[in-house]
């Protein structure tokens, strides 16, 4: 069975990532986590300074919809850590795959950027 994968690019605010990246590791991911979000991976792009990347996978479209939906409307996002991530992007996109299972778990990586859940 394939999963929906979306890929979140985040321009960030020039000198800002470190920043970003503290509390996406110790708040937002924890808390996606919580929410049962499946993160695939995160961390900082190598391609430049003010770049970052949020990997996450569903098993449907709808899935997706739905869980974002109720995540983002959580009072747990809404009173913690989304104010000080949103002062810190720039803009970001996302892009959605329909991509094998065995290819998904390719994408995850280890140690302090997305380690499986």
């Amino acid at each position: 069975m394939s999963r929906f994968v979306e890929i979140r690019s985040y321009a960030l605010k020039p000198g800002t990532r470190e920043e970003f990246d503290r509390i996406a590791s110790q708040q937002a991911i924890p808390m996606l986590r919580r929410w049962e979000v499946d993160v695939v991976a995160h961390g900082p792009s190598p391609h430049d300074d003010d770049s970052y990347y949020l990997i996450r996978a569903y098993a449907s479209l709808a899935d997706r919809q739905q869980s974002q939906d109720t995540f983002y409307g959580s009072h747990e996002w809404k009173d913690g850590p989304r104010a000080a991530i949103l002062a810190l992007i720039e803009n970001f996109t996302s892009i959605v795959l329909e991509l094998e299972p065995t290819t998904v778990e390719a994408l995850r990586i280890a140690p302090s950027h997305g380690a499986s859940a």
